[in-house]
């Protein structure tokens, strides 16, 4: 399926392209997958030209017609499941049945976009006299410039693909250069399924070049990135000084407040399991645990003696429960922060090391005795670093939680209706799980506050955030 893999620019496959080749990777065995074009600015022009083209013919379908499209593509990308999640492992590293499931929850995405496409209702307004009657209705906003991550790279682009195709905008998807053939195969299936060809178009390559000519092409719309806070304030501020709506999901570092009465027996397997799923490359990966003095010494250690029974190793393999970081350069960012923990007195209960020199393999990791002044209590992982607090109170924990400008995903764990409804009024938070950690769902918003960006992705709000309200008041 993959010999065919190019640049798509206005439902076109490109073999040659501006800014000369790509090379991708295997981040468990360093070997090539596979060379492909790679995109400079007047790819992205032109393939923002088009977009208008697409978005006149796409946006005047019928609603109901987008969404038999949309669901068709979504019964595409489930018959395409297995070699979908077989080159996700390869190019981005974790576990195949990790790959497999974020495919398949993409696919439930799509599918759910597309019955909410059905439901982009208007409403009417009485008027204030007799022969005039008032209505609002729902427009797709226009052509979208989509910035996608490499850490899930079919969920990424499809929280922002779905909801703007189901509203009737066109997009001009730009994948991470490290997980371009994700997103080539989830093109692939809106193309096939019927997605009007100039909707659509994927790039990948030199990417300063191509999202400041998106986000400067007068076509484009909407800007919706998923990235750094870093990358974040760039685009925004460009976004804004071109006038152009936009949705920035940013970086978080996810506290989890534990209790002095939390259940450690349903806690320890979920915390670990969450935390280094993906190796720790989630945004809202749990990762500064705030633990009250009763349960912090079992914490510890029954959290690191969990970790310790994790198997590092090719995600290809069906025993592997953590694959290698995605690039060289989280490897690097990790153990400089391991280290600087270690120099300031933190404890290291187990990992703590790269393994191997082939792949980008690094221990599972846990730090105790950890502090605020500590590099890794302040900058966020995004690795296999989980960083053990001590507090003495509920308090402590939420001035600690709130400490950082970030605001992503947050988590509590207590069996108290009081503590609970405390943690709810007070954390900092775009998206908070109670003796829980799943936040991403298809009918649920997601998004942060602060550093972490604003906007929504995903649940009714999602498709908000690609429409417009027209009024339109009529004299009879």
């Amino acid at each position: 399926m993959f010999d065919q893999a190019a640049l798509i620019i206005g439902g076109s496959a490109r073999r040659e392209a501006s800014a000369g080749t790509l090379r991708v990777t295997d981040p468990a065995t360093d070997a090539l997958i596979m060379e492909l074009p790679k995109a400079g600015a007047p790819e992205a022009v032109e393939a923002a030209q088009l977009s208008m083209e697409g978005f006149g013919v796409w946006s005047a379908k019928p609603a109901y017609e987008r969404y038999q499209i949309l669901r068709h593509a979504a019964q595409l990308m489930r018959e395409r499941a297995g070699a979908a999640a077989e080159m996700m492992t390869r190019e981005q590293g974790k576990p195949r049945i990790q790959a497999l499931t974020e495919w398949n929850s993409s696919a439930d995405l799509l599918d759910w976009s597309a019955e909410e496409g059905r439901r982009a209702y208007g409403r009417i307004v009485p008027g204030r006299a007799a022969d005039i009657s008032l209505s609002v209705l729902s427009r797709p906003v226009g052509p979208v410039a989509i910035f996608s991550p490499w850490n899930v790279p079919a969920w990424g682009p499809m929280q922002k693909i779905a909801p703007a195709l189901a509203a009737g905008c066109s997009v001009v998807v730009k994948a991470a250069e490290e997980t371009p053939l994700t997103a080539w195969a989830i093109v692939r299936c809106l193309l096939d399924a019927g997605v009007t060809p100039q909707a659509v178009s994927l790039l990948w390559g030199q990417a300063a070049e191509i999202s400041e000519a998106l986000i400067a092409a007068p076509e484009i719309r909407k800007v919706s990135l998923t990235g750094s806070t870093r990358v974040g304030r760039i685009v925004a501020a460009a976004a804004g000084a071109a006038l152009k709506k936009s949705t920035m999901e940013l970086g978080g570092h996810a506290p989890v407040i534990v209790a002095a009465d939390a259940d450690l027996d349903a806690l320890v397997p979920l915390a670990v399991t969450w935390k280094y799923r993906n190796a720790g490359q989630i945004c809202v990966s749990p990762t500064r645990f705030l633990v009250e003095d009763a349960l912090y010494e079992p914490f510890v250690r029954r959290f690191t003696a969990e970790t310790s029974k994790l198997s590092v190793g090719n995600g290809a393999d069906p025993t592997t429960t953590m694959g290698p970081l995605t690039t060289p350069g989280q490897v690097e960012t990790v153990d400089a922060l391991v280290q600087d923990a270690l120099a300031q007195g933190a404890t290291l209960e187990t990992g703590g090391a790269r393994i191997g020199n082939v792949g980008n393999f690094y221990q599972p990791t846990v730090l105790s005795g950890m502090t605020p002044a500590m590099r890794a209590m302040n900058d966020e992982p995004f690795g296999p670093l989980a960083l053990v607090m001590r507090v003495g109170s509920l308090e402590e924990a939420l001035t600690e939680a709130n400490r950082l400008p970030v605001g992503l995903g947050s988590y509590a764990f207590t069996r108290s209706d009081a503590a609970a409804s405390r943690i709810v009024r007070s954390i900092h938070a775009g998206m908070l799980g109670l003796n829980h950690f799943a936040l991403a769902l298809p009918e649920t918003p997601f998004g942060g506050v602060m550093d972490s960006g604003f906007g929504a992705e995903g649940g009714i709000e999602a498709l908000q955030s690609y429409s417009m309200a027209m009024l339109v008041t009529h004299r009879h």
